[in-house]
């Protein structure tokens, strides 16, 4: 028979043992549209509140301005008002905001239309160009509208020099990848990894060895060889932030499972982007967004990102 004090100490060493166990559990992140992954980054979530309250003003001041934002907006317009207006809302929040018309600008050469020739030649112009000035690039379609303070708040708490790249990850075979619709962060770190791949793997640089795969899958597979995998960016409900789509057909959307919950069932609060919007409706979004107040609410944000210097900011 075991004595009193071996019991006890046998009791004290499940439990430890079943709390320590419990607790990893809870922690797990189930994925519900795919087989289990071993990358833990396979899906992020945004900061916790409480990891920012807890830190020195001086501090949170300091990881502010940590976070510089390079915007890419790649793409073509028959319209020169569509530049007009992504230069009048959303980008001038942006650290830097760059345009590159891929059916006008010069550094795509005349006839150029290959998309993946596009994106590829315009990342190489932008970091030969900025190089590590800047520890996010964050590339866009000119359909896309952004809400520049969400992608930093999410931004925060990442390392910028580890290899992975986020927006609205999607699924084409065993292949993971961010679509262009969403929008697509790279870190310095994976665009350092990038270029060099390009200057030494023929299967980045020719177009034709990526099996004429779609510009943001191919960009997928250059990045995966270079060891950087896709990263679903979602809020705590594990709703989308990088959205393909206009509010409005989100909306639509959701309506017939949640007619109780409307925009609560579609869309998160913290939502980064929106897709398929036209320059009347960027500039509805830039009105809900930046100069809407409801009179006697106030906010108090613990982080404020302040708009690069110079900028016409709303």
């Amino acid at each position: 028979m075991a004595s009193p004090g071996a019991s006890f100490v046998k009791g004290t060493l499940v439990g430890i043992i079943s709390w320590a166990l419990l607790t990893t559990l809870s922690h797990i992140h189930i994925r519900h549209d795919g087989p289990a992954q071993g990358h833990r980054h396979r899906h992020l979530p945004p900061p916790g509140d409480k990891d920012f309250l807890d830190l020195l003003d001086a501090t949170r001041t300091q990881l502010n301005r940590s976070i510089r934002v390079l915007c890419v907006i790649l793409g073509e317009s028959e319209d020169e008002s569509d530049w007009t207006v992504l230069k009048d809302t959303w980008t001038k929040h942006c650290d830097r905001a760059e345009l590159y018309d891929t059916k006008h600008d010069e550094l795509f050469g005349a006839g150029r239309d290959d998309q993946w020739v596009q994106m590829r030649e315009t990342y190489k112009a932008v970091f030969g160009k900025h190089g590590d000035h800047y520890n996010w690039y964050f590339l866009t379609l000119p359909t896309t509208f952004a809400v520049i303070e969400n992608l930093k708040y999410f931004l925060l708490t990442r390392d910028a020099w580890q290899p992975f790249y986020l927006g609205h990850t999607a699924r084409s075979g065993d292949l993971e990848y961010v679509t262009a619709e969403g929008g697509i962060v790279l870190s310095i770190g994976s665009m350092k990894r990038f270029i060099r791949r390009l200057l030494i793997d023929r299967s980045c640089a020719d177009p034709s060895a990526m099996w004429n795969l779609a510009y943001d899958k191919q960009l997928a597979m250059c990045l995966k060889y270079a060891g950087i995998v896709a990263e679903n960016a979602e809020d705590f409900e594990g709703k989308n932030i990088f959205n393909t789509k206009p509010i409005a057909r989100l909306i639509q959307e959701a309506m017939p499972t949640k007619p109780q919950q409307v925009v609560k069932g579609c869309c998160s609060d913290m939502a980064i982007t929106f897709n398929g919007l036209t320059r009347e409706k960027m500039e509805v979004m830039m009105y809900g967004v930046y100069r809407l107040r409801a009179f006697g609410h106030h906010f108090n944000d613990t982080l404020v990102f302040l708009p690069p210097n110079g900028s016409e900011n709303d």
